[in-house]
């Protein structure tokens, strides 16, 4: 198949390993001097954007960053857990640049663009470089080398971490280094800002409407490049593991002006999530995926076994994915492990009060690490109980912060008794397209981060979503931009009271109005919850013809009941908490019906996306390569009205195969 026209991914001529290194050699640049009257927003402040406004400002440039948080410190990037994939190899155990790339695009199902792959790879060692320079405390082992653990999908050690706080830490250092320009006076952060629109003047992105949260006012800003790195859209679901605050509202402002949306029906389920306990609940808790590592995932091989855990003997234990899975084990990638988890417990196999759970078990682990430390300490012949303290202390060293969690919030010891756990909404791997640039359809316009598709296909590895997030931000953007703005050298500021400014804050404000003016009898979560069991029900972990066709029906009907039924309370001049998330929703519903349409079309099985009508004897997702190798790009021409663009994906380097992690 061809490319659509309309989509130019931009990837250099040349050998794979050497595109980048070319394209860095031979990229267009901005001198110092005109760097100083270039003006760059960033919208978005987790690592993506903290990473990429600290680097372009202390590249030169004027640089704006918009969050709709009260600091920087408290974007979502903070909640990541696991840590941060790097081919260093560390271990001396095979790793490699290309490992990791193959890594990348096969844990991806073959559905990701295998330059701006090898890109992430190849970078993935300066992000290390670059975080520890920054303090960043990553573990490291007794003789001060820095530590390693596994993720799902690989089969070497190349994920770097501190604790189970890596994003914490990695956002403290993109945070330091942001705060240090805006001292120094290259950044102006606007804190409680949310963006409500983009501006387009001759076919380019120029600027952008926001709201300043705190009095309702809506402000104009003009910049010669606008960045959104605004993260994923996985509460179009309500109940996930982002934050309350996460939502897609930039990115599809950004979608309605002409940036195409790239696979949008790739959502990724975690496998390892605290499993819901009722419908009070607003969101969902991620274990990290690094408690694989050392935990042990079964179910009892008896249905509806209402016995203790700790009461069912070894024997009577199903350790499924190392019976499925041998290779790999529990480090299958999270789309494998999610649906092996779901299967167990529709064919009555789950545990716990719900039965939709599956246990993570410590215990022979544990046992493990108290052995080490007791020959460490030349104790011979400890006791059992001996043993048993010793494991706990490292177990608790690992992973400390994330069993005390999990206590807190179910109630039970991890350290007594196996944790319960049942897939969840995590990661969106779709996003507004972008070219190897970073730039989407709509010039001047690029999208870092989760808000872009790019790196991970149908699925993303564990500890790559750290990864893309600082490669985009330190490494790519201030190479890509550059050939871009050497053309906006001689582009003076635009007033913003420019007529195109105008319209925009115009076409802004009447959204408003109408939501006030609804007056209507339902909360604006009324028809977020409703709106995320249809999507969890049918466009989640599994997806049919018949569910989807339904749910575009359903969404559709429920977007009429939303605008002329919604109540939004208060007043447009205040602060609204309400008011926020009508726009939020407001863009969901239409979000999630572009979701089905595009679940609805793939007629495959990939990674994250799962059509029941496409699987293997076993069970397995069953792609189709010669019909549906490439990326979806939808084109938004008016309501409920997309037009479908495909990017065909070459593999050039890498040969298509189903995947077998056994």
């Amino acid at each position: 198949m061809a490319s659509s026209p309309k989509l130019n991914a931009k990837i250099p001529e040349g050998t794979l390993e050497n595109k980048w290194t070319k394209y860095r050699s031979t990229v267009h640049l901005v001198n110092p001097a005109n760097k100083r009257s270039l003006e760059v927003i960033v919208v978005g402040s987790g690592l993506a954007g903290a990473s990429a406004a600290a680097t372009l400002a202390e590249m030169g440039y004027k640089v704006k960053v918009l969050c709709f948080q009260d600091s920087p410190r408290r974007a979502h990037s903070i909640a990541a857990q696991g840590g941060v994939n790097a081919a260093k190899n560390y271990q001396n155990d095979g790793d490699s640049v290309y490992r990791l790339f193959y890594d990348t695009i096969k844990g991806g199902d073959y559905r990701a663009r295998e330059a701006n792959v090898h890109r992430l790879a190849e970078v993935s060692g300066n992000i290390i470089d670059q975080c520890v320079a920054q303090g960043v405390p990553f573990a490291r082992e007794y003789g001060g080398t820095l530590s390693n653990r596994s993720f799902g999908g690989t089969q070497v050690q190349r994920t770097f971490y501190a604790a189970g706080q890596t994003g914490q830490q990695l956002l403290l250092g993109a945070y330091s280094a942001l705060q240090r320009q805006v001292g120094m006076g290259a950044v102006q952060l606007l804190a409680r800002h949310e963006m409500m629109d983009i501006v387009n003047i001759d076919g380019k992105c120029r600027g952008i409407i926001a709201r300043d949260l705190i009095t309702g006012k809506l402000e104009r800003h003009f910049g010669h490049a606008v960045l959104l790195c605004t993260g994923g859209y996985g509460n179009v679901f309500y109940l996930s593991t982002n934050a309350m605050g996460s939502n897609v509202t930039a990115a599809w402002k950004a979608h309605k002006k002409g940036a195409f949306f790239g696979n949008p029906c790739y959502t990724q389920i975690h496998p390892t999530c605290i499993p819901v306990s009722g419908d009070h609940q607003s969101k969902l808790t991620l274990m990290s995926e690094s408690l694989r590592n050392d935990g042990r995932i079964w179910v009892p091989k008896k249905k509806d076994d209402t016995r203790k855990a700790v009461d069912i003997p070894e024997d009577e234990r199903d350790y499924y994915l190392e019976r499925r899975y041998p290779a790999f084990g529990n480090l299958v990638p999270r789309d494998v492990a999610s649906r092996a988890a779901k299967e167990r417990c529709d064919a009555g196999y789950g545990v716990g009060a719900s039965k939709m759970a599956v246990y993570l078990d410590f215990a022979a682990n544990t046992e493990r690490y108290g052995k080490i430390e007791a020959n460490k300490k030349g104790l011979h012949n400890p006791s059992k109980e001996e043993i048993i303290k010793l494991g706990k202390e490292v177990v608790k060293e690992k992973y400390g912060n994330l069993f005390d969690m999990y206590k807190q919030i179910t109630g039970e010891d991890p350290y007594e008794q196996p944790m319960r756990i049942y897939p969840a909404v995590h990661y969106t791997m779709g996003g507004l397209w972008v070219d190897y640039n970073l730039m989407t359809t709509v010039q001047g316009l690029y999208a870092l981060g989760e808000a872009n598709f790019s790196d991970h296909g149908a699925n993303r590895l564990g500890a790559s979503a750290l990864m893309q997030g600082l490669a985009d931000g330190y490494f790519v953007i201030p190479y890509t931009i550059g050939e871009y703005l050497s053309e906006e050298i001689r582009t003076k500021a635009i007033p913003t009271d420019n007529e195109a400014f105008v319209k925009a804050e115009a076409e802004v404000q009447d959204r408003i109005n109408k939501l006030f003016s609804i007056k209507g009898t339902k909360s604006v979560d009324h028809f977020h919850k409703r709106l995320g069991k249809i999507m969890w029900d049918k466009c989640g972990m599994a997806r049919n013809k018949e569910g989807l066709t339904s749910a575009i029906t359903e969404i559709q009907q429920l977007k009429a009941e939303f605008w002329s039924n919604v109540r939004v309370p208060g007043e447009a001049n205040e602060f609204n908490p309400e008011l926020e998330k009508a726009h939020r929703v407001a863009d969901f519903i239409e979000l999630g019906e572009l979701m089905c349409k595009d679940a609805l079309n793939r007629n495959e099985s990939c990674g994250g996306h799962f059509r029941e009508e496409y699987q293997t004897k076993d069970g397995e997702a069953l792609r189709d390569d010669d019909n549906f190798a490439y990326v979806a790009a939808w084109e938004y021409k008016g309501d409920s009205n997309f037009e479908l663009h495909k990017e065909e994906l070459k593999f050039e380097n890498i040969k298509l195969a189903q995947r077998n992690y056994a």
